[in-house]
């Protein structure tokens, strides 16, 4: 997630190139589109391509205008292809490699931006599963609103590819609870989440939050948004 317009100033952008979906996939024969999510299954629209477009697809880095290595990952066929994805066998598939990479010099993303354990595990599965253009219809509660099960997962997906580390985008941080805490005072997460006018919307490209995602963060706000 690329940085908020914080009605005092404007941040920093973390610019990201425009997502373009639904290319034929020759590998999706499951016709999993509108179907529950499966808590087994790995989706490229609600897991892979956010996680990639925040963590990757960005000025300066694998965007379609800076194309680092001649790699983009802003749609799916693209990733496919100049991630040298091998469905079913992420151990020869460029885009797997580079995540375990031990050298520091060639681990993508480089640190402190690297993902998580959880993260790296969320793309060899979904390779693993054939590496396919899929998509679900969220099981999404808007009764589980915890910060440690709900919040910091959506941040981590959506948001921490520019906002963490020592110099987040725009001063704001997202990888921690007071870093959120903090981008929902004056209503600014909110509002750029939600698109309102005076905000920078948020995500900038790929999928916007849904308004289960929206309304569970408004009811974690509501809480005291605890750390809990």
């Amino acid at each position: 997630m690329a940085i908020f317009s914080l009605g005092l100033f404007t941040a920093i952008s973390c610019t990201h190139d425009p997502i373009h979906t639904g290319e034929p996939n020759p590998t999706d024969t499951t016709g999993n589109s509108g179907r529950i999510c499966d808590p087994d299954t790995v989706y490229f629209e609600q897991d892979i391509l956010p996680l990639l477009v925040s963590s990757c697809a960005m000025s300066g880095c694998h965007d379609a205008a800076s194309a680092q290595d001649g790699v983009v990952l802003t749609d799916y066929m693209k990733i496919i292809q100049t991630g040298d994805v091998k469905p079913g066998n992420p151990n020869n598939s460029d885009l797997y490699d580079v995540l375990i990479e031990t050298n520091p010099n060639k681990i993508m993303p480089p640190p402190p931006a690297s993902l998580t354990a959880a993260q790296v595990q969320l793309v060899k599965k979904w390779i693993q599963q054939g590496a396919k253009n899929n998509s679900c219809v969220s099981g999404c509660d808007t009764t589980l609103f915890t910060f440690s099960g709900t919040i910091k997962p959506m941040m981590q997906t959506f948001c921490v590819g520019c906002h963490s580390g020592a110099s987040p985008s725009g001063y704001i941080q997202l990888d921690t609870h007071s870093g959120v805490v903090a981008a929902c005072s004056n209503n600014r997460l909110i509002g750029a989440v939600k698109h309102q006018a005076g905000f920078s919307s948020m995500p900038p490209s790929g999928n916007p939050l849904t308004e289960c995602q929206i309304r569970q963060i408004e009811r974690w706000m509501a809480a005291g948004a605890p750390n809990n």
